[in-house]
Order: structure tokens, then C-alpha cells, then sequence
């Protein structure tokens, strides 16, 4: 199977390697199953256009659970290295502070981020820098041809690259779109600085549904101050187009209540954008060859369930992995064994689901839909009303920044709210 693309000038003599599993692409999925692979002992090559990531805007900040998930895979200390952590979380609805909550979460810019884990690979695990120019896959053994002329052979090939199809053509697989431009992330540095600032993150929800936004985040990388945005529309949207020509008077209208928290949303940078399509993949139930990460399925950003999705599919697949290399051969029904994993198939349906809802929820005008909303803020006014009516009998000094029970940014990412809420302490 050949790929006909535009060739470099080779960055190694050609050369034939012989490993266990060849992975194509280095960004997050690729570089974290290298370095888990190695961890386990396994001999692997790691082939990748580009020595250095190149600059690549994408959603900025992670949950806890993720970093349990680095945890698990041995990398914890290496991603808190590279990331901003953050504890003090303040949630803003219906132009009012709805929720302080203590949870962690951590901020990174993504190209650093994958630059920081590709620096951590052992030497054992170089980065090969190269295209791929033919893919030949089997039962048994799986074979690279790179445009330098170099082969690579293996028992398993991964490929983890990303939106890029030129591995997947080549190999015989399908995108699949579920909702072409789903959701728009859009990312921009406040002029404040995290002195400043003070707080080290907040989350505002739109008001109305005309706006189309799912929600801005503020949050520290560093020594700046960052905002995500993320909103049902296209890049060629008059709207957005607008935003990126004046941010700060867009921001201004939308969301005056915390302007001063931001420095009156004085940018100081570009607005970066990043359009999303849900797809899923078929075809890829096939001998000797993986697909993970976004190279398998995308999801809408907002969730947080892109890079979950990527620890999950490394996370399964290294463990498949001891007992396929137990017996000889690599077919088909060794592969599927991945694709069936509850925790994978789990994992995907989450994401794939929370992605449809979110925007649902936000932006459909139809009867249930005008329901669910209004049973859901109905609910949250409430909780609003219950906490000020608690904090107006207890002294000043004696008052946190918001008490009692409430929800956290899964309302809108797939989670029904309660019909009523919880109005005890």
C-alpha cells in the first residue's frame, strides 16, 4: 500500500529494524504508548514526520481522572512537570457565581506538552524521523517503508496519527462523520497577569441559547493567563469572524459580571481556533494493525474526554498487548479483542455521547429540549436562591465563596440533572 505525499529530505541513512510494535505518529497517543511500552520492556520504533511538534492549538486543560490515568501508566511525574495545577475552581451561571469548588485540574499548552513526553523517551525508544511511504500489513508481521528508503518491521503495527489520513488511506479504512463541525474551540491570552488574576480558574456558561456557547474558561498556563472558548459554530460563522476581529467587546457584552476578574478581557494574543467533527472509523477490524486516539474516533473537546479517550486506548491496548505476543501470529481476532474492551467501548460511548448531548442541550429550540433546560435551571436557581438565603444569616468573615451541593461541568456534557435540587448543607 503506497502514500503518495510530499517527501522530505531524509533525516537518517536508510537502514532495516526489526521491533515488536511500530507506532506511526508522535503526538499524545503515540509518544505516551511509546514510553509505556518501553516502561514494560517492549522493543518499539516511534516514526514521526517532524523531530520537534509543530505548533498545534488544542483544548488546554484536564481533569483528575486523567491524571490518575498518567498515574497508572507511570507518567504521572512527567505531566505534572509539564502542566499548571489548579485547585480553586469558580463556576459562573446566569451571570452569577454558582459554584467555588476545591477539585484538581491541570493546564497545558499542547505542542509543549508533547514536546516535554517525546524528551522523556529512553534511548532505547529514539524518534524516527521520517514519512512513511508504503504499509504493508498481515497476519504475521507488518512492514514500514519510509521515504528515505529505511524499513521498519514489526508484529504490531499502531497507528496514532491523529486527524492525518494519508496512513489511514493507505491502509484501507473509512472516517466515518457523525456531526461534521460539531464544536469550535477557540484559545487567547488575557493581557492580566496570574498576579493579577488571583483566581486560578474560572468557568462561565452562556446565557442564551442564540449565543451557541457552551462555555469560556480562564485558567493559568504558567505565567499567562489563558482562555478555551468553545462554541457551536464553523470557522467561516460572521460570529466567529467577529470575535477574532474584537474579542474584547464581544466578551464584554457576554459576560460583563466578571470582566474585572480578567482584567476588563484585555487580549493579548490572537484567537486561535480549532474546528471539531465527531467521526468514528470503519474498516479497522483487520490483521496486524491498531488505530488509536484520534486516528480511531474525535470527539468534541468541551467534555474533557479527548485525552481520557487517548490514555484509555493506551491503557487497554498495553494490556493486550503481553498476550498477543504470546502466541505467535497477529490476526484479525487478536486485534478485535481491543476493540471489545468494555473499558475501551465504554470510554468511546462516553465521549461520543457527551459530545451530542452538550450541543443538544445548548442549542436545540425544540420542545424537549426547551424542558430539559428549564428543568435544569430551574434547579440551579434554586440551589443560587438556597445558598444566599444560608449565607445571609452567617456572619461576613464567616462565609466561603459558595456552600451546599452543585454541579460540575458534566451538567452539560451528558448528565441529567435531578428534578429538584438538593437544598440541605
Amino acid at each position: 500500500m503506497s502514500i503518495a505525499e510530499d517527501r522530505e529530505t531524509p533525516a537518517v541513512p536508510a537502514v532495516r529494524t526489526e521491533v515488536e510494535v511500530a507506532i506511526v505518529g508522535a503526538g499524545l497517543a503515540g509518544t505516551v504508548l511509546a514510553l509505556s511500552l518501553a516502561r514494560a520492556g517492549r522493543k518499539v520504533a516511534l516514526v514521526d514526520p517532524h523531530r520537534i511538534h509543530h505548533d498545534e492549538f488544542r483544548a488546554e486543560k484536564t481533569r483528575a481522572e486523567q491524571m490518575g490515568l498518567f498515574e497508572k501508566l507511570g507518567l504521572g511525574p512527567v505531566f505534572r512537570s509539564l502542566v499548571t495545577p489548579m485547585t480553586d475552581l469558580h463556576v459562573f451561571r446566569f451571570g452569577h457565581l454558582f459554584e467555588r469548588k476545591q477539585a484538581w485540574e491541570y493546564a497545558f499548552s499542547y505542542t509543549p506538552l508533547v514536546n516535554g513526553l517525546r524528551s522523556a523517551l529512553p534511548p532505547q525508544v529514539p524518534l524516527t524521523v521520517g514519512k512513511v511511504a508504503e504499509v504493508f500489513t498481515g497476519p504475521d508481521r507488518q512492514r514500514l517503508v519510509l521515504t528515505d528508503g529505511s524499513v521498519i518491521e514489526a508484529r504490531l503495527l499502531v497507528v496514532a496519527t491523529g486527524y492525518s489520513e494519508a496512513v489511514r488511506r493507505a491502509i484501507g479504512v473509512e472516517r466515518i462523520e457523525e456531526s461534521k463541525a460539531h464544536s469550535l474551540t477557540m484559545g487567547f491570552d488575557f493581557a492580566i497577569s496570574p498576579q493579577e488574576f488571583g483566581l486560578q480558574s474560572l468557568t462561565f456558561y452562556g446565557r442564551r441559547v442564540a449565543d451557541r456557547i457552551a462555555f469560556l474558561t480562564i485558567f493559568r498556563i504558567g505565567e499567562r493567563v489563558r482562555a478555551n472558548m468553545f462554541v457551536y459554530r464553523t470557522v467561516a460563522d460572521p460570529w466567529v469572524r467577529a470575535f477574532r476581529e474584537n474579542p474584547q467587546k464581544m466578551l464584554l457584552e457576554l459576560m460583563p459580571e466578571i470582566a474585572e476578574r480578567c482584567g476588563n478581557f484585555a487580549v493579548a494574543s490572537e484567537v486561535e481556533v480549532r474546528q471539531v467533527s465527531l467521526t468514528t472509523t470503519q474498516g479497522h477490524r483487520r490483521d496486524g494493525v491498531v488505530f488509536i486516539g484520534d486516528a480511531f474516533a474525535t470527539t468534541c473537546p468541551a467534555q474533557g474526554d479527548g485525552i481520557h479517550r487517548v490514555l484509555t486506548d493506551v491503557d487497554c491496548l498495553t494490556t493486550h498487548i503481553p498476550a498477543w505476543f504470546a502466541t505467535p501470529g497477529m490476526a484479525a481476532d487478536k486485534i478485535c479483542a481491543f476493540y471489545d474492551d468494555p473499558v475501551k467501548i465504554a470510554a468511546d460511548e462516553r465521549a461520543m455521547r457527551a459530545s451530542i448531548y452538550a450541543r443538544r442541550i445548548t442549542t436545540e429550540t425544540g420542545l424537549e429540549w426547551r424542558l430539559r433546560r428549564l428543568r435544569n435551571n430551574t434547579a440551579r436557581h434554586l440551589m443560587i436562591f438556597a445558598r444566599r438565603f444560608r449565607e445571609a444569616g452567617k456572619p461576613s468573615d464567616a462565609r466561603p465563596g459558595v456552600t451546599g451541593v452543585a454541579f460540575d461541568h458534566s451538567d452539560e456534557a451528558g448528565q441529567e440533572l435531578p428534578a429538584g435540587p438538593p437544598l440541605g448543607t
